[in-house]
């Protein structure tokens, strides 16, 4: 028998369980409907502590582990640990979003729901396990708890390696789990010795802290939970989820990745005709001119939607800017803007605008700022730098989420926040940054773990552009940026981030130059035609920081992105997903070096069937985009 090690912190006896003897633990297993995963629960009454472990495909993918949290009030004495009763439920049926990756999505899983006391404490364990993955949240009965950390834990194999970020926007690095001092942001991905590939990370995030990972102190191959901060109640409430999904190939975790939506309430808007989906393009020059020649272009160019940066109403970090009213920030621009103007330029031409709005007046101005923009006719709202972590601020953000749907307004959230599936239960939530997008000018060895990585967790504002020098300098090539637009999700896909039409004002503004005009170049054709939601999602093939080939369909259409890292590649196509039998043409956007264009982006057109491959030498940094249509 090992040893059980132990450690007190505010009065709560703290249990490190290794393997007891038989006899002195009590099980529960949870299976999933297609046989691919097991959660075994173990009870050990002797150290009075939870711990468990999953196999994937009878391979023990995470080792015995803790379970739990550490509470202000001290432990009774001599209490036992005893499961009262276990509740099964089993389901097996599908949903369909107001939006998504895809049009349907399966929601098979069997659950048990462990009644647990100890002592005067009651809670319930809820484990779940669905064919994507399993997941696991508590639901605490008592009127009032005052939790002060969680101890879940996640011991994994030796040799393991993870890739991970010390915040939501910063470098992703893969480490060995052994080497890992960091505390690392969720999702986390992770190669185990044999190859497979875990996802570890939470949902349903609501009201509740935020957890990321710290390497035990007990364990150099074991993960722990860390709260940002205490959480606190004084009712009834349910934690979030903890998953683990596992897969041979990292694309699967990807694919399969609408079970942080599936671990989240239903849809609570009744009305959802308001929500839509679209491209946007940033207006830069805080002008009226430029207002509308934004609106111009995003007319002719297929674009749903103007967003006015930061500046509009003032300083963004100013406490003593105001959100009612339009008061351009002569640091960003000298005006004038007529906002009302192009707004109704804008309705006029089926555009919607969107305003972004610092955290600073949110937090002030909320509850009046929502209704007035509702009056103005703007279609949404970018919340900016907003706090997040603590229980308090978590809250805050969800309720703000809800306020903006009772004004029928959708809502993208900017810097750290990183979503955990709350897009199903408020679809007018569109996107969220918590990514390493374009801003920060990536590689595209950083946008292929940004793929395999952040991408789990769901839809990811990229800030895309197009015509700025840090594409050719810093970020690979013209091409990549259009297959970046299919391997990146996000419902609202900001395009032309740094970038304007030819007859916006020319005067420098901001501290952006008129180089990077929008040119009309001939594959924004690319750009016009690309869909922002879809029917359907194959991850074909990728390995983080590598590669990636991704394929999306939007009704008859298949659109395709693959994207290549720091070497030449061979990439073969599989067309399998097409109808057989039919034949198919295949416009093909490549980066070619003769093409005679600033952007150098050469096009083809082939025709393909469903048993034929698209073959294609990528070279390191490169990229290639496809449109698939049906030849009638």
């Amino acid at each position: 028998m090992k040893a059980i090690r132990r450690v007190t912190i505010a009065g709560v006896i703290l249990a490190i369980i290794f393997f007891n003897s038989c006899s002195e633990r009590k099980e529960v297993k949870v299976k999933s409907p297609n046989g691919l995963y097991e959660f075994t629960c173990y009870l050990n009454n002797e150290a009075n502590e939870i711990y468990y472990s999953i196999n994937f495909r009878d391979k023990e993918v995470i080792q015995p582990s803790l379970l739990g949290f550490l509470f202000s009030q001290e432990r009774e004495e001599n209490c036992t640990l005893i499961v009262k009763d276990v509740v099964r439920k089993n389901v097996d049926s599908s949903w369909r979003p107001v939006y998504g990756e895809k049009n349907e999505y399966p929601e098979i899983y069997s659950e048990k729901i462990l009644n647990i006391e100890e002592g005067e404490k009651r809670y319930n364990l809820h484990v779940r396990a669905y064919d994507e993955g399993v997941a696991f949240q508590y639901e605490f009965l008592d009127d009032t708890t005052h939790i002060i950390e969680e101890i879940t834990e996640f011991a994994l194999p030796i040799n393991t390696f993870l890739w991970a970020s010390k915040n939501a926007q910063s470098k992703i690095f893969k480490t060995a789990m052994a080497e890992m001092h960091d505390t690392i942001d969720r999702p986390v991905l992770i190669q185990l010795p044999d190859s497979l590939f875990l996802a570890i990370g939470e949902a349903g995030l609501v009201d509740f802290a935020r957890m990321k990972f710290i390497k035990s102190p007990e364990s150099s191959t074991t993960l722990r939970t860390r709260l940002d901060g205490e959480v606190k109640f004084h009712k009834p409430f349910k934690t979030p989820w903890r998953f683990i999904m596992a897969a041979s190939e990292p694309g699967q975790i990807l694919e399969n990745n609408f079970l942080v939506l599936n671990l989240n309430e239903p849809n609570k808007i009744e009305d959802t005709s308001w929500i839509k989906p679209g491209k946007v393009i940033r207006e830069i020059t805080l002008t009226t001119k430029g207002g509308k020649a934004c609106v111009d272009f995003a007319a002719k160019h297929n674009l749903q939607f103007v967003e006015f940066d930061a500046g509009w109403y003032g300083h963004e970090y100013d406490d003593g800017s105001d959100a009612t009213t339009v008061a351009v920030d002569p640091r960003r621009s000298k005006g004038p803007l007529d906002l009302h103007e192009v707004i109704r330029y804008a309705e006029n031409k089926g555009i919607g605008i969107i305003l972004y709005v610092n955290r600073r007046a949110l937090e002030k101005q909320l509850n009046d700022v929502l209704p007035l923009l509702k009056s103005w006719g703007i279609k949404g709202v970018k919340y900016g730098f907003v706090n997040v972590g603590p229980q308090e601020w978590t809250t805050w953000l969800h309720d703000a989420v809800q306020k903006a749907a009772d004004y029928q307004l959708m809502v993208d959230i900017h810097d750290e926040y990183r979503p955990t599936g709350y897009s199903r239960t408020y679809p007018n939530l569109m996107t969220q940054e918590g990514i390493r997008g374009d801003e920060e000018s990536p590689d595209n060895t950083m946008v292929l773990k940004t793929v395999f990585t952040r991408m789990i967790a769901g839809a990811g504002d990229h800030t895309n552009c197009y015509f700025d020098n840090r594409v050719d300098n810093k970020m690979g090539s013209h091409a990549s940026q259009l297959a970046k637009l299919v391997c990146l999700y996000s419902p609202w896909q900001f395009l032309y981030w740094y970038d304007r039409p030819q007859d916006s004002d020319t005067r420098e503004s901001g501290g952006v130059r008129s180089r990077n005009q929008i040119i009309e170049v001939p594959e924004l054709a690319f750009i016009d035609e690309i869909p922002t939601v879809w029917d359907d999602t194959r991850v074909i093939d990728g390995y983080p920081g590598e590669f990636a080939v991704i394929a999306r369909r939007s009704g008859n259409r298949w659109f395709i992105g693959a994207l290549n890292g720091s070497r030449t590649r061979d990439f073969e196509i599989p067309l399998d997903f097409l109808t057989a039998g039919i034949e198919y043409e295949a416009v093909i956007f490549y980066d070619n070096p003769d093409a005679g264009t600033i952007t150098r982006v050469g096009i083809e057109r082939q025709t393909i069937t469903s048993n034929e491959y698209i073959n294609r030498r990528i070279k390191s940094g490169n990229g290639l985009a496809i449109i698939i249509e049906r030849i009638d």
